[in-house]
């Protein structure tokens, strides 16, 4: 009995050492990882702001593709959200609360395995022919995440390899999504003016795609059944483009040899571009 009795005096003490290891362990890190990526700063800036654009590179959906993901009305700019919910990722959700030019902040809330938040922080630094990008996460720990993570190796050693992942990721998806498409800068160009029919609404960013292709189908059945002709290509015009908002306003339209009379309560319209000078520039490929 006495030598169960000092195995367990042994044990307590040793229980003792180790929790007072563990709470005299510094409490705030910070993890930082950058890279430079060959495409211009506002290139790698839309597919870090973009929620719906991480999966792409996200190190962690890597890990667990199945996991369930949901996402917000904004997808992009402040108050873009996302929740996760999976077997390795836990439970947790990224929010977007600052957005500018050179920089991105995020809060990442977790709750399971345990409850914990952080600061996440990009910085987009355009250099020649090139972008700059810095990610890095900030937070002080409690005592059962520095329980976890001290034996672990320290934060650093634990999330800097993923962070290493990701943006060497965020490199391949960004420079294979520019070989799908070219710009070509043409400079200023005389336009002659002319007449399109157009719908106008307003939409998030994200729904900018599918609300175009509904509303060009629109104008073309409404071409077709009243015997109108098309003139050129389709193509839009952008009257609000809200970055932080992440909303747009912006007409799709599609050229006509003249002037047409629409009835009244029509939904499709009659429009008219001035004769003047335009600067041109021309995409091919993927939009």
């Amino acid at each position: 009995m006495k030598f169960l009795k000092y195995v367990l005096i042994i044990i307590l003490i040793a229980v003792i050492v180790l929790a007072i290891y563990i709470a005299v362990q510094p409490g705030a890190y910070h993890v930082t990882r950058s890279a430079t990526i060959n495409a211009p700063s506002a290139v790698v800036h839309r597919y870090i702001d973009d929620f719906e654009k991480r999966r792409d590179w996200d190190p962690w959906f890597e890990q667990e593709p199945e996991a369930e993901v949901t996402f917000g009305d904004k997808t992009s700019g402040v108050g873009a959200f996302y929740s996760w919910k999976g077997e390795l990722l836990g439970e947790g959700s990224l929010e977007t609360v600052y957005v500018s030019e050179d920089s991105i902040a995020r809060v990442i809330k977790f709750i399971k395995p345990f409850e914990s938040a952080s600061d996440i922080y990009w910085t987009i630094e355009p250099q020649e022919n090139a972008t700059k990008v810095t990610w890095g996460m900030k937070g002080d720990m409690g005592f059962m995440e520095k329980a976890m993570i001290t034996f672990s190796g320290g934060m650093d050693k634990m999330i800097g390899p993923d962070y290493e992942r990701g943006l060497k990721k965020l490199d391949s998806v960004i420079l294979a999504g520019m070989k799908k498409y070219t710009v070509t800068d043409n400079g200023p160009v005389d336009y002659g003016g002319g007449y399109y029919m157009y719908l106008t609404t307003s939409c998030r960013q994200s729904e900018l795609g599918q609300k175009m292709g509904v509303m060009y189908g629109e104008i073309q059945a409404f071409m077709k059944n009243n015997a109108i002709d098309m003139a050129g290509m389709p193509f839009a015009l952008y009257h609000e483009w809200d970055e932080n908002a992440g909303t747009t306003m912006f007409s799709a339209c599609i050229p006509v040899k003249e002037k047409i009379i629409t009835p009244g309560g029509s939904n499709v319209l009659c429009g008219y571009m001035e004769p003047q000078r335009y600067y041109k520039t021309t995409l091919r490929g993927d939009y």
